[in-house]
């Protein structure tokens, strides 16, 4: 058998293992090309490729390709069905790049102890920096992954600014259903627009930003389950396969027609650091004084609402106030309990989950007015 010298570090790759080109199974190591293939694979397969006789010189040399060995397949069915796809969203301006199953950049980092270059040096393996809306560029990008089975589209670049609002439905979380509250706790209507339908049952919300604007990446920021996709980062294209299944666009949903954020959100995703507030609340034997006073009902229901906001943990707290204090806030509008008691049991409640007290306050009076209408 034909013996190779990988010993260099080009010919291992320890972020991912890749399909062997001969044999399909994992692993970490690359050929010349720096193409995924076991070091016994390739032996194999030179050994196969060279004559019978050996060579009269009596020296080992590496056999040049045969046509056999150039006839063996290295684009997949599926490598053109995604790459078809991927320019099929170039040319509807989508910046876009190869993934691989895991929903990671499908070509690795040509330099991975240099974590500050972002495409300067000329090559590919970049990842949301290497996206393209020339199809030239596109195609040799997925000419370098062989194995890609998904694309990403880049967020925050021209010509749409993408924004993607991703919800959740994994780990208990239910995305749509906070999203749709935060949209009532902030007086906004969820437009219709671009939706694509995840595979764990979630959904990627297509938005436009105005040209210039940053929006930050959060998770569960917004509230449980709702991710933000802004500025250098990226939404799986529909049509991508992964190992959790394929990403789709979502029935009924226009894939051309990609709606502004309504300003309310966009103002939710812009916001600047938030200057401290400090309020002064009465010592708590003489808040405690202070419900019971409101009446044994009333009682009940303060100390029923702060229970829930105490036991909320991080991410979600905003959401529970705003809810507990809407819940409060019915019967402050009924005229059966008085706010300022009301405000400032729920001021309490929500300082001890670590928010800050401007933002108890806006949200207090957020759900107040809300249960008022």
């Amino acid at each position: 058998m034909a013996l190779l010298d990988w010993r260099d570090a080009k010919h291992f790759d320890p972020y991912r293992d890749l399909p062997c080109r001969w044999c399909g199974k994992p692993t970490p190591l690359r050929d010349e090309q720096r193409r995924p293939s076991h070091k016994v694979c390739a032996e194999q397969h030179l050994t196969d490729q060279q004559p019978s006789t050996p060579d009269i010189s009596g020296l080992l040399a590496l056999p040049t390709p045969s046509a056999s060995e150039e006839e063996v397949p290295l684009y997949s069915k599926e490598w053109h069905r995604i790459t078809a796809v991927a320019l099929s969203a170039l040319s509807h301006g989508m910046p876009v790049f190869p993934l691989g199953r895991t929903k990671r950049p499908a070509i690795p980092s040509p330099h991975p102890d240099n974590r500050t270059c972002r495409g300067e040096c000329g090559r590919f393996g970049h990842g949301v920096h290497d996206a393209t809306t020339d199809p030239t560029t596109l195609q040799a990008l997925f000419e370098a992954a062989p194995w890609a089975t998904a694309y990403g589209i880049a967020c925050g670049q021209e010509p749409h600014h993408l924004v993607g609002i991703d919800l959740d439905v994994k780990h208990g979380q239910d995305g749509p259903a906070n999203f749709r509250a935060l949209a009532e706790q902030h007086g906004f209507e969820i437009p219709p627009t671009t939706t694509v339908a995840t595979p764990s049952g979630g959904w990627h919300l297509w938005f436009t930003a105005p040209p210039g604007t940053r929006i930050p990446n959060s998770q569960s920021k917004l509230g449980p389950g709702i991710d933000v996709r802004g500025t250098a980062g990226l939404l799986v294209g529909p049509g991508s396969r992964t190992t959790a299944g394929e990403y789709r666009f979502a029935p009924g949903s226009d894939p051309h027609t990609i709606t502004p954020l309504p300003a309310p959100l966009l103002a939710l995703l812009t916001a600047g650091p938030r200057t401290v507030t400090t309020v002064a609340l009465p010592d708590p034997a003489v808040l405690r004084e202070r419900v019971r006073a409101q009446g044994a009902y009333n009682d009940a229901v303060l100390t029923r609402e702060g229970d829930k906001i105490r036991a909320q943990k991080q991410p979600g707290r905003k959401t529970r106030l705003w809810s507990c204090s809407a819940t409060v806030g019915r019967h402050v509008a009924a005229g059966t309990l008085a706010e300022s008691v009301a405000f400032e049991a729920l001021m309490s409640a929500g300082l001890s989950t670590g928010l800050d007290a401007r933002t108890c306050e806006r949200t207090i009076r957020s759900g107040f007015a809300r249960a008022a209408h």
